[in-house]
C-alpha cells in the first residue's frame, strides 16, 4: 500500500519505523562487526568487496561501488589495502587501458570464504533468531520497497 505523497513532516509513526530501522541496522552492523574482529577477520567491508568481486568481477571500481552494500567512500584507499595483502589484483581493462580492472584472487577467495564461517552465523545471531522464515520474507518486501529509487 503506498501512503499519500510527501508532505512536509512525517507521522509519529513513520518517525518511530524510521528510528526502528536506524537502531536495527546499527545494533545487527555492530554485532556482526564485533565477532569479525572477535574472530580475527577483516571488517565488514572487505568481505562486501570480495563478494562481488567473486560473483562478477572483474570490475572497474566504480562498478564495484555500485554493487557494494556499504558506503565506500574510500574505496581507493580500501583497495589499495587489499591488493598490499594479496586479496585483489588491478588488471588492465581490455576497452579501456588507462583504466583497471579489479580481480579477486585466490588468497582472497580463501578469505571469504573464511570470514563467512563467522559472517553467516554473526547474521542468524544479530537477525535470523529474531524472526520467523515469513517475517523475514516479509521484512525484506519492506525494505526491498525501500531501497528502490523511485526516480531511477
Amino acid at each position: 500500500m503506498t501512503r499519500s505523497p510527501i508532505t512536509a513532516a512525517p507521522s509519529e509513526t513513520i518517525v518511530d519505523a524510521w528510528v526502528a530501522l536506524q537502531r536495527a541496522q546499527a545494533r545487527a552492523f555492530d554485532m556482526v562487526e564485533g565477532k569479525l574482529k572477535a574472530a580475527g577477520l577483516p571488517k565488514l567491508e572487505w568481505y562486501d568487496v570480495l563478494l562481488e568481486l567473486e560473483r562478477g568481477g572483474p570490475l572497474r571500481p566504480r562498478d564495484l561501488q555500485a554493487r557494494l552494500l556499504f558506503a565506500q567512500y574510500n574505496l581507493s584507499r580500501l583497495l589499495d589495502r587489499m591488493v598490499a595483502a594479496g586479496l585483489v589484483g588491478r588488471e588492465a581493462c581490455p576497452d579501456d587501458h588507462r583504466g583497471a580492472l579489479i580481480a579477486i584472487t585466490d588468497t582472497g577467495r580463501k578469505l571469504r570464504k573464511r570470514m563467512w564461517l563467522t559472517y553467516g552465523p554473526a547474521i542468524e545471531a544479530a537477525v535470523g533468531r529474531f524472526l520467523s522464515e515469513a517475517e523475514a520474507l516479509q521484512l525484506s518486501k519492506l525494505l526491498t520497497r525501500l531501497a528502490v529509487d523511485p526516480s531511477a
